[in-house]
């Protein structure tokens, strides 16, 4: 009990210093990658607190209300989560929050906002399916749902056992990163079509809150993909540490090989990975368990 509450103050204390550096990150290697400097590592902590001090333009009430809802339910999954709770519970929580998130966009009477309303709505059918495979797929490798019980499972990694499972979910990071071929609903670049999607109608501290919920919801990510591969060996966490930061790297990669793609094509390739690596990977599993 203790040290599921340490843990969760841990993830409310650093899992925003470890998102915005996460997010210094990707922009530093994202300008390399294009033959430009970058700014400092440190930029979206000042963009950040730039951000708060800014004049509020609130559309309305309930937007103000939806987006503080997205944030709540961010921080309630990251820190169900490194408390060791249901892996269940955990996703249907992410999955409220993306609700919040649709309902601020549609609150406002903006074709942008509406835009980006129904494109993540897309994203989401897209990623769901894979999600709930994840959670699947620890219960057939450890028979519990618990965090805290995959950890301790055994001295085998659950990635032994669900390499196409892990890739599935690798893939839909790039819709949950935002980033590029999926970066459909809104985008951290400047080239988006729909100016800033479903943050058009955001601003100052309302977006900043936004912004952090983002760097909350990237750290928990991590932490399922460290999942598949801490164990209850202590060297685990290491190793775990370092496949999150090359997951991590080779989202910012994609990100900046492939360019975006229609919904269409996301959403048929994303079903197909689930499928193949995803479904099969489990069907597998089942018949050797």
């Amino acid at each position: 009990m203790k040290v599921s509450v340490i843990s969760v103050l841990l993830y409310l204390v650093l899992g925003p210093v470890a998102g915005g550096l996460l997010a210094g990150i990707d922009r530093k290697i994202t300008a390399r990658m294009q033959g430009r400097r970058g700014p400092s590592v440190l930029q979206p902590f000042y963009d950040l607190f730039k951000l708060f001090h800014k004049q509020v333009v609130v559309v309305n009430d309930v937007q103000d209300f939806l987006v503080w809802g997205f944030l709540v339910f961010i921080v309630f999954t990251g820190g169900l989560f490194f408390a060791g709770g249901d892996l269940l519970l955990v996703f249907f929580a992410l999955t409220l929050a993306g609700i919040f998130f649709v309902m601020s966009a549609c609150s406002a009477n903006s074709p942008y906002s509406s835009m980006g309303a129904q494109r993540e709505l897309m994203q989401m059918m897209a990623y769901e399916p894979m999600v709930l495979l994840v959670a699947i797929g620890f219960y057939d490798v450890t028979g519990s749902f618990s965090v805290s019980d995959i950890i301790h499972a055994g001295s085998v990694p659950a990635i032994a056992y669900m390499p196409g499972i892990f890739i599935g979910f690798l893939w839909i990071l790039v819709i949950k990163f935002r980033k590029s071929p999926f970066d459909l609903s809104t985008t951290h670049h400047a080239h988006q079509e729909m100016v800033k999607g479903l943050t058009t109608e955001l601003s100052g501290n309302i977006l900043a809150l936004v912004e952090l919920s983002h760097w909350y919801e990237n750290v928990f990510l991590l932490g399922v993909v460290g999942l598949f591969v801490v164990t209850n060996a202590w060297w685990s966490g290491i190793i775990a540490v370092a496949v999150c930061l090359l997951s991590y790297f080779s989202e910012i990669l994609t990100d900046n090989i492939f360019p975006r793609v229609k919904w269409d094509f996301m959403l048929k390739s994303t079903w197909t990975v689930t499928m193949v690596a995803g479904v099969v990977n489990l069907l597998i599993l089942t018949m050797i368990r």
